[in-house]
């Protein structure tokens, strides 16, 4: 699916208005980014907003969440949003759902994490962040 991009929910979550003029919830796939209200999840989202926001995207999605949005892939002028997103230490590669991806996407958003890690860019200059997924269930235990 081609479309804009019109909203920018979070560092890993858009909505796409297709040629239709029909909105779609995008997920990026094989990626986590920090929530809101998390350390990095205003940056994350900035982040994203700089490289997508109002700009002609294709997804490659092939499934929804429990949500209903569509999990996918979000590709701008051939770049791959959700890599760079991990590439600039803005999110995790979200090796739940690693399976997922194609084997070439796995290794590398496996490599952008470790680089970034090791670079610390963005999230990774903590000593020891907290993966949304863990913010998350503290949240909900609350």
């Amino acid at each position: 699916m081609d479309g804009r991009v019109v909203g920018v929910t979070d560092g890993d979550s858009v909505t796409v208005l297709d040629i239709d003029r029909v909105q779609h919830n995008i997920r990026l796939a094989g990626i986590d980014a920090p929530e809101i209200g998390q350390n990095f999840g205003n940056r994350s989202k900035e982040s994203l907003s700089e490289l997508v926001y109002d700009q002609i995207v294709l997804v490659e999605t092939e499934k929804k969440d429990r949500y209903g949005r569509d999990i996918g892939k979000l590709l701008v002028q051939g770049v791959d949003a959700g890599l760079a997103q991990v590439q600039r230490g803005l999110a995790w590669h979200y090796k739940a759902y690693a399976s997922e991806q194609s084997a070439n996407d796995r290794k590398l958003y496996d490599f952008a994490e470790s680089e970034a890690r090791a670079s610390r860019l963005g999230l990774w200059v903590a000593p020891d962040p907290v993966p949304p997924w863990k913010f998350r269930r503290k949240k909900r235990a609350k």
